[in-house]
């Protein structure tokens, strides 16, 4: 399995703009070669089907960083047992944990601290979507 940090620049360019919601680059991932990338924007989301995908199709990796940001401890120990700093680095990003954006930023890894930033600003969106949820319940 490729590690996040194997894509070039352009697609992970377009992964950060799939994230944001646009189809174009989803459709573009989904259809040259980046299937995973396409299920993981939309995982990120929310959707339990691309995340069966992913698990389904080799990149277990990818999908339980998403499980880890979601607050998963098991997955948190996951990601923390490989020893790869990237991997947990990246998901403490995701968490809005300083130290993980600090680390990103001192590799170099900037574009990782973009989608990281994006990965929280979808995270933040559901949260108010639930809390609002509970109130046109009343």
């Amino acid at each position: 399995m490729k590690s996040f940090l194997h894509y070039d620049i352009k697609i992970l360019m377009a992964l950060l703009q799939s994230l944001k919601g646009d189809k174009k680059f989803f459709k573009y991932l989904l259809n040259n070669g980046y299937p995973e990338l396409a299920a993981w924007s939309n995982v990120v989301r929310g959707d339990e089907q691309a995340l069966h995908w992913l698990f389904d199709n080799g990149f277990a990796p990818i999908a339980i960083v998403t499980i880890a940001v979601d607050g998963h401890a098991d997955a948190q120990k996951w990601i923390n047992d490989t020893k790869d700093d990237f991997l947990i680095y990246f998901t403490a990003a995701c968490k809005k944990d300083n130290d993980g954006i600090k680390w990103l930023q001192s590799k170099d890894l900037d574009i990782f601290v973009l989608i990281a930033k994006e990965v929280q600003a979808i995270q933040d969106m559901q949260a108010k979507d639930r809390d609002w949820s509970i109130y046109r319940k009343r």
